[in-house]
């Protein structure tokens, strides 16, 4: 039995829970709302409501921590067509934190339906029946998504959910991403959180058109963005501002690399900050002034 006491709940505004970690110094979701935030920024934004019309979906999951974005999927994709056929694979690098999440009262927040897939996932990093297969690959998302690669499976949404940039720069590379996106189906979409240039410069760097997630009605006054949304295809994609345009050619915009995707989160950040001192593009501070952002 894998030790869960470690975690302990958080509440969100809108009464669901989340967990913070120690090592990443992070929550694993907003306070204004844990599974809101599913809905919004991962659901909503891969258009798993339309997508759900057919047959079948499959789904990738990256970084599945407490299951929630997978949960939000089966839960619009089955209220609107209940025999949707889903595959869905997690990547997750430690089962303490699904395991953990499917106590009361965080697992209540889901219909019977969906308590049963997070529970089987969390128990035996599988799950399966008519309608599902699901499957949670434990270890180094880094290396578990060239796994995925060479089984050619194909996402039609993908679910980008690491801690930030700042703390795990090792999943917000360009080589990280190119195998990311070699899992998209040349229809899907990827949706992330992050509004970061240098996560969006990377996503473009491994071929992907990059939207943005357009605020809500709860938002700080400094945000400009609920996240990013990337295809192969502009069509369907929320625009840039001008404002986001802008930032894509600033210091900030410059990707983190990892050419062997082994590399510690203080090499890549080393790697990072070398390559912006040595740049030449406007200064990110210089854009913030220009668009009165604080």
């Amino acid at each position: 039995m894998v030790d869960a006491k470690s975690w302990i709940p958080q509440l969100t505004d809108d009464g669901s829970f989340t967990f913070f970690s120690e090592e990443f110094g992070e929550a694993f979701h907003s306070r204004y709302g844990a599974k809101g935030e599913a809905f919004q920024k991962f659901a909503q934004a891969t258009d798993l409501a339309a997508r759900a019309q057919g047959e079948c979906l499959y789904l990738l999951d990256v970084c599945y921590g407490l299951g929630y974005n997978t949960a939000a999927a089966l839960e619009m994709i089955w209220s609107v067509n209940p025999q949707c056929q889903v595959t869905v694979v997690g990547l997750e690098l430690d089962e303490t934190v699904p395991r953990a999440a499917i106590a009361p009262p965080l697992i209540e927040i889901w219909s019977p339906r969906v308590q049963k897939v997070l529970q089987e996932i969390a128990q035996h990093h599988h799950d399966q029946d008519a309608y599902l297969t699901a499957t949670l690959l434990i270890g180094d998302a880094r290396q578990t998504i060239q796994t995925l690669c060479q089984q050619n499976f194909q996402a039609d949404a993908i679910f980008f959910d690491p801690f930030s940039p700042r703390r795990c720069p090792q999943l917000w590379t360009v080589e990280f991403f190119q195998f990311v996106s070699r899992c998209l189906a040349p229809t899907g979409k990827l949706a992330t959180y992050s509004r970061s240039a240098a996560v969006r410069s990377a996503m473009l760097a491994a071929g992907l058109q990059v939207g943005t997630i357009p605020l809500g009605s709860v938002h700080l006054p400094h945000e400009w963005s609920q996240g990013t949304v990337g295809s192969f295809a502009a069509t369907g994609l929320h625009p840039l501002s001008p404002m986001e345009q802008e930032h894509l050619n600033t210091r900030a915009a410059i990707p983190y690399r990892d050419p062997t995707l082994r590399d510690s989160a203080e090499v890549i950040h080393q790697r990072h900050h070398q390559e912006q001192q040595q740049s030449d593009q406007e200064s990110t501070s210089s854009w913030r002034r220009r668009w009165h952002i604080h």
